[in-house]
């Protein structure tokens, strides 16, 4: 049914989409598009159109309009819809040159598998044949041009690339830890002002989700250096001493700082990536998954190395004491003038240790919850929809936090002068020595409790974010 009314509505496969008779098919899709009949197709007719037609994919009727409409009226006259389509069909004519790579005029399902390699997504064969059907019109297992056309015609994606950003989620779950492995930008992207928009957008998300969060962090971070197996503290009991001791603004001590440092971070991860990433790839070609891991991994103790003293001082003004410290400035002050310059890195090397196995684990488990969704779903629509890029995101980062959680651990004791010196891994036995091995874990609960808000409000605060930068989804 589906097929016979997209053979009916769209140009024939066989016509040209440049002669007379390509004008007269788009006249009559047009026309069949234009159901009040007053010379215009808005977003509501055209949603209902691709419906019809069985092409509906969510937010692709908004953005065909928001993209042809010249003249901002919110509607496409016969004029904007033709340019819009004779546009669109020159890029996915180069598209489909890129992925016929034995220029034969058909794809498949081995060119598929190596498009989708070079965009750092792994399939099998079967997921390839999965995707070439969902276009294959004449059963052939093969797509020519005019079933590659006619299939993405009325669709906005133009590039297998859009397949990659549906699935960014490091700029939009922030969990408060900043060892994932940085989202990549397209060239599109790079070369206009969507790149530093989603930068901004992610700061702000970031921010505001540490703040809602900031007691359930600061709790973390005072059960890892105060508790212990003789001295137990648990959930209510760490929020009633803090209170005590501080009043109810106390748990967003440190706070500040946290929210401060995300800007410098991001920034700095951000280009340090870039460049390891054009060291790490050959001249032209995408970058493999391994790689993008190292240039990740590098990026990130980049950043950490350039921002570290920020991380010592917002672990000091988290369990300062009321009067302690006059504010971040203060804190330095004394910092440096009773134990030197080097006390802003104390705890640096396991953090350093500690961005393997958090980004390691995070990219990889994120990579095969995504694979499995694609090999199973990507048929229908490359849009995983957002509670599951939320799912993904938030079991892949806590596996990574569960993973690096014990050098986490040690970090913070030695920012806070809890630990002794020593080597890292005399450290972690001391600990298990004292307190046995779940002591490597003390604020894991409020550290996981903290996840699924912070993961709520960062993706909610990104999303309003974008739409008042004005980037289309």
């Amino acid at each position: 049914m589906f097929q016979a009314l997209r053979t009916a509505l769209l140009p024939r496969a066989g016509c040209s989409f440049w002669d007379a008779d390509s004008e007269r098919s788009y006249q009559e899709l047009f026309d069949k598009l234009d159901t009040n009949n007053d010379g215009k197709v808005d977003v509501a007719e055209l949603r209902a159109g691709l419906k019809k037609m069985g092409m509906f994919r969510h937010g692709a009727a908004q953005k065909i309009v928001l993209t042809g409409d010249q003249n901002q009226d919110g509607c496409l006259d016969f004029t904007e819809f033709t340019k819009y389509l004779k546009d669109h069909e020159m890029k996915l004519r180069l598209t489909f040159k890129s992925l016929d790579r034995n220029n034969d005029g058909r794809i498949d399902a081995s060119e598929i598998q190596q498009a989708l390699a070079e965009l750092g997504i792994e399939i099998n064969r079967e997921a390839a044949q999965k995707i070439l059907q969902s276009m294959d019109i004449d059963g052939s297992m093969m797509v020519d041009w005019n079933e590659f056309r006619e299939h993405f015609l009325l669709y906005p994606a133009f590039n297998l690339e859009e397949i990659i950003r549906y699935w960014k989620h490091s700029l939009v779950l922030d969990i408060g830890d900043s060892l994932s492995i940085p989202d990549e930008f397209t060239e599109e992207e790079k070369s206009s002002d969507v790149w530093w928009k989603q930068l901004v957008a992610g700061a702000a998300a970031g921010a505001v989700s540490r703040t809602g969060t900031a007691p359930l962090d600061r709790l973390k971070v005072f059960m890892q250096v105060h508790s212990s197996k003789t001295h137990r503290i648990n959930l209510i009991g760490g929020f009633r001493q803090m209170i005590m001791e501080g009043g109810l603004m106390s748990l967003w001590r440190g706070n500040g700082i946290n929210v401060l440092k995300i800007a410098p971070e991001t920034a700095i991860k951000f280009m340090a990536y870039e460049q390891y990433k054009k060291l790490l790839s050959s001249e032209g070609k995408k970058i493999e998954t391994h790689k993008r891991f190292i240039a990740g991994s590098m990026a990130g103790a980049t950043a950490q190395t350039a921002i570290y003293p920020m991380e010592v001082l917002k672990t000091r003004l988290t369990l300062r004491k009321t009067g302690q410290y006059a504010g971040m400035f203060d804190c330095a002050k004394k910092i440096l003038r009773k134990e030197g310059a080097i006390a802003f890195y104390k705890g640096y090397v396991p953090n350093l240790i500690g961005i393997i196995p958090y980004a390691g684990i995070d990219l990889a488990v994120y990579e095969t919850l995504k694979n499995t969704w694609l090999s199973y779903h990507a048929k229908d629509s490359a849009n995983p929809g957002v509670l599951v890029l939320l799912g993904c995101g938030t079991i892949s980062s806590t596996c990574g936090q569960l993973a690096s959680y014990p050098l986490a651990l040690v970090r913070t004791r030695m920012q806070a002068q809890a630990l002794i010196k020593g080597p890292l891994f005399s450290l972690l036995r001391t600990i298990v020595a004292k307190d046995g091995f779940f002591g490597l874990y003390r604020g894991i609960l409020p550290n996981f409790m903290k996840v699924i808000p912070a993961v709520s409000i960062s993706y909610v605060v990104y999303e309003y974010m974008k739409t008042g930068l004005g980037i289309s989804k």
